[in-house]
C-alpha cells in the first residue's frame, strides 16, 4: 500500500541532503578567504590576454535561430514514440500526431510571418 508514512524515509533523506548542501555553502562562504584584487577580477582565457569588451551585443536573430533550432530538435523527439509504435497506437495515435504537426505548423507559419528567419532585415 502507498501510505504517506512509507515516503517518510525519502522525505527525511531529501531534507538531510538539502540541509547538508545549505550548511556547506554557508560554512565555505564564512570560512573561505575573501581577497579582492584587479588581477582576480580580470578575465582569463588560456593564458592569452583579453582584448576589448567581452560584452559585444549579439543580434536577436541569432538567439531566435538558436531557440527555433531547439524547438525543431525537441519536436523530433516527440515523433520517436509514434514511429516506434505506430501500429499499436492505431487511428487515435495517428490523429494525435496530426494534431501535434498541425500545432507545430501553425507556430512555424507564425515564425515565418514575423520574419524571424530573415537575416537581411
Amino acid at each position: 500500500m502507498n501510505l504517506p508514512s512509507n515516503y517518510l524515509p525519502i522525505l527525511l533523506q531529501a531534507l538531510l541532503i538539502l540541509g547538508f548542501v545549505a550548511f556547506v555553502l554557508i560554512v565555505t562562504h564564512l570560512l573561505g578567504p575573501y581577497r579582492k584584487s584587479k588581477n582576480k577580477a580580470d578575465s582569463f582565457e588560456c593564458g592569452i590576454e583579453s582584448e576589448g569588451n567581452a560584452r559585444i551585443p549579439f543580434s536577436v536573430k541569432y538567439f531566435m535561430t538558436a531557440i527555433l533550432f531547439v524547438l525543431f530538435d525537441v519536436e523530433i523527439i516527440f515523433f520517436y514514440p509514434y514511429a516506434v509504435n505506430f501500429k499499436a497506437m492505431g487511428l487515435e495515435g495517428f490523429l494525435a500526431v496530426l494534431m501535434f504537426v498541425g500545432f507545430f505548423l501553425v507556430g512555424f507559419i507564425y515564425v515565418i510571418k514575423k520574419g524571424a528567419l530573415e537575416w537581411d532585415k
